[in-house]
């Protein structure tokens, strides 16, 4: 059984999407707590394949023994199990080319993540300044609000926050520095950008969010994998992306046009499929929540070619 906060974001919708035929082969690129794969499991059956990445290696851990135990359950049923603890960046070489059914992705932070305070990536909670999806590497939120030049503090606040008081912010986290928690960095930034009427956000969203993306360069990540999505798929297979900010979905969009100009992908979501008023009730995360699909197509084989196989 899956933690009741943990709830799937446009779980019916993604399945939907995927199009999951019995012996398929999926990849879940984000399997954080395993909510996407758990379902996406019960649907292959026996002779599929599921294959999961998640670059946190105790979402992974968690992960695993929740489908260890839906293993328990399905027995012969439960389909073939591949977990690669490493960044969906990485997925190219570990997935054959045309290997792919479907690849689905739910960008952005998960719960387990802000819920931990020793994690670092929410202001709601004090901790260290961590905010990195892996731990074990890379530069914390601790150090970029320290050591990073203020002017490029403030693009980054402005370019991945959308945060208009960008050069205000930077000012005064330069001006406080050093700055060790969570707790500390919101006061900050609270003091430096107080909330304005009509705002219904905590004057330090923005922020955290534009310094998370930064430590964990989210946005090369979701760039490394739509430009291989294309290679691992096989003709019919479904690419299905849940983004959650506007750098995310524009990314996605953009990239899906790019896609269906070159003829190599249908898109199959005219517009993002949203949250009904159902799951929006029960879970707040989902308010956010933009899925696109598409589809690969067969390529296309030129005149001369064919002329060729018949011996014209």
């Amino acid at each position: 059984m899956l933690e009741p906060r943990h709830v799937p974001v446009l779980l019916e919708e993604a399945m939907s999407y995927l199009n999951l035929r019995r012996g398929g082969t999926i990849c879940d690129a984000t399997l954080g707590l395993g909510g996407h794969s758990v379902e996406i499991a019960k649907r292959l059956g026996g002779q599929g394949t599921l294959i999961c990445f998640d670059r946190d290696p105790e979402a992974m851990a968690q992960a695993e023994v929740r489908l260890e135990g839906l293993k328990a359950e399905l027995g012969a049923e439960m389909p073939e199990m591949v977990y690669a603890p490493r960044a969906f960046s990485e997925a190219a070489g570990v997935i054959a080319k045309s290997s792919l059914d479907g690849l689905l992705a739910d960008f952005g932070v998960s719960s387990l993540q802000l819920d931990d305070a020793h994690r670092g990536f929410s202001f709601r909670h004090e901790g260290p300044l961590d905010m990195r999806m892996d731990p074990r590497t890379g530069e914390s939120a601790e150090q970029v609000v320290n050591q990073e030049d203020e002017n490029v503090l403030a693009d980054l606040i402005y370019e991945y926050g959308d945060e208009r008081r960008s050069r205000r912010i930077a000012r005064a986290i330069v001006r406080a520095r050093p700055i060790s928690t969570t707790a500390d960095l919101a006061r900050v930034i609270s003091v430096a950008a107080p909330p304005m009427k009509g705002d219904k956000i905590h004057p330090a969203t923005r922020t955290f969010q534009a310094i998370r993306i930064r430590v964990n360069d989210e946005l090369g990540e979701i760039r490394s994998l739509l430009e291989s999505a294309g290679s691992l798929l096989k003709p019919g297979g479904r690419l299905v992306l849940i983004s959650f900010h506007s750098l995310e979905d524009r990314l996605v969009k953009d990239a899906f046009k790019a896609m269906k100009d070159a003829g190599s992908f249908e898109i199959l979501t005219k517009k993002p499929v949203i949250a009904g008023d159902y799951e929006l009730m029960r879970n707040v995360r989902s308010r956010s929540a933009k899925l696109r699909a598409a589809e690969r197509l067969a390529p296309r084989v030129h005149v001369s070619a064919i002329r060729r196989a018949f011996g014209g």
